[in-house]
């Protein structure tokens, strides 16, 4: 008798742990896109060339600081 009862409460444990899990995993779903933003979204190479272009532009920045900060 206790082992059936240690089994069920194992059962249940996991059948709380699996429905937890089922929750954390849809709100990690990537969300849709609205129609508005779909027409106004970049080609994917226009977009990384903008993020390359602001990674440099960062660089830059980074690299003039350091140089008018040094002695």
């Amino acid at each position: 008798m206790r082992a059936a009862l240690s089994i069920l409460g194992l059962v249940v444990v996991l059948a709380l742990v699996l429905q937890q899990m089922k929750r954390s995993a849809s709100t990690l779903a990537p969300p849709k896109p609205a129609a508005s933003a779909a027409g106004a979204a970049q080609p994917p190479a226009a977009a990384t060339e903008a993020v390359r272009q602001q990674v440099q532009d960062a660089l830059n920045q980074g690299s003039q600081r350091a140089s008018e900060a040094t002695p």
